[in-house]
């Protein structure tokens, strides 16, 4: 199919998208059911879609004519006719998925059936909430579109993920880069020129592992991400739960401790004023000012720039005693609280992600011994505890999924 052909369908498609006129909406669902199961026969997606083998074939037949469907081919069976087999284009659209982190940013672009095409990690960025930190953040976007070599007209979707108090639905973003009255995907699809969506962290983090980590099959699934705060996102029957607003998964602002330490949520006794990566961060400084011995002890006492949390995370996997005890404290307390979680939710499977993740054992088996004392034992024996597979690419992975799926899903 020629270039002009193609971009003239993809903006027709999407037209008929937001239209939301029949054949779209039974074309989406078929999209849908490729993203989340491969190829398969007619046959097969017209029982999984409840319709009749002339309409799926009817559809298939548009939708290959449009690009978006590839025929593979006969599927080799035992016996009788061998039936085509059929799953989406690779080449028909793309989609870019953007990470924001504390003092970096992760772009990454898939194709049309979720294969990781262009991947740029830990582009430095430091994360401001000024219109001057979200501008950075586009100029950075379009670099990285600029150096692309696809057919830039190709890309469907943008989807960012933002930290915080995010509605995907609306587009609105309550935490971070909230300047204007509008949402904030709208001011970013301006700014960009492609269409954007957005999404909280941790949910993209959670869809990530769910799509491509270390999920087999479970429908159940809390992902704890742990990182400079915590958060969690969960997973319901195979949906991700988002709440009313998009607000569901703020684990770290409950309220678990009576101290006085003020969270950056403006309330004191937060979970994550002692359970976080800048938990770790603060009483590590204090225990090296207060005259105990760490490898980052001259580190913190010596030189300008501020410790970051990727140094601490490196000093405990070489390792460093002080380092160790404080993140083993820190998996006791988180421990406590997801057997909570646990109780009420009884998952098949509980994720530890994010940075503090990276310590592996130090953080999950604290976790796990925790979880055992305080949760129900017939309830936490449904529940596998284990580390997340995609580590630090969770984000980057899951932004670039949601781009793809909230372009099709109902």
């Amino acid at each position: 199919m020629n270039y002009q052909i193609s971009i003239v369908m993809n903006q027709q498609f999407l037209k008929e998208i937001e239209k939301g006129s029949k054949s779209a909406l039974v074309k989406k669902r078929i999209i849908t059911h490729y993203i989340y199961n491969g190829s398969s026969t007619i046959p097969d997606l017209s029982k999984e879609l409840d319709l009749s083998v002339p309409t799926v074939t009817k559809f298939i037949g548009e939708m290959c004519d449009d690009g978006y469907i590839n025929d593979y081919g006969k599927l080799e069976t035992s016996g009788g006719r061998h039936p085509n087999l059929y799953g989406l284009n690779p080449e028909s659209g793309y989609f870019l998925g953007v990470d924001i982190k504390r003092f970096a940013v992760n772009i990454g672009l898939i194709n049309f059936k979720g294969d990781m095409v262009e991947l740029k990690m830990n582009i430095p960025y430091k994360f401001e909430n000024s219109i001057e930190g979200m501008n950075e953040l586009c100029k950075h976007i379009l670099n990285f579109i600029k150096k692309l070599t696809i057919n830039k007209e190709k890309i469907l979707n943008i989807n960012v993920n933002v930290s915080g108090r995010v509605n995907p639905e609306s587009g609105y973003s309550f935490s971070q880069f909230n300047f204007e009255e509008r949402p904030l995907a709208d001011v970013l699809s301006e700014k960009l020129g492609y269409k954007v969506t957005v999404d909280n962290d941790t949910r993209a983090m959670t869809y990530g592992e769910y799509m491509q980590g270390c999920v087999k099959g479970e429908k159940d699934i809390i992902f704890v991400n742990v990182s400079w705060g915590v958060g969690i996102g969960i997973i319901i029957d195979g949906k991700i739960y988002t709440g009313k607003s998009g607000f569901s998964g703020e684990f770290g602002h409950m309220s678990a401790y009576d101290n006085e330490i003020i969270c950056h949520c403006g309330k004191k006794g937060c979970l994550e004023t002692e359970a976080s990566g800048s938990a770790l961060h603060r009483i590590l400084l204090e225990r090296i000012q207060s005259g105990e011995s760490s490898i980052l002890s001259t580190r913190v006492t010596t030189e300008e720039n501020p410790i970051t949390l990727d140094e601490i995370i490196a000093a405990v996997n070489k390792e460093d005693l002080l380092c160790i005890e404080i993140v083993e404290e820190i998996g006791q307390k988180l421990g406590k609280q997801i057997a909570g979680l646990i109780n009420i939710f009884n998952p098949e499977l509980v994720i530890i992600g994010g940075t503090l993740s990276l310590t592996g054992d130090y953080i999950t088996q604290p976790i796990k011994t925790a979880v055992r004392k305080y949760s129900l034992n017939l309830v936490n024996k449904d529940s596998a505890i284990i580390t997340s597979k995609l580590k630090d690419k969770a984000g980057i992975v899951g932004a670039c999924m949601l781009a793809r799926s909230r372009m099709f899903e109902s």
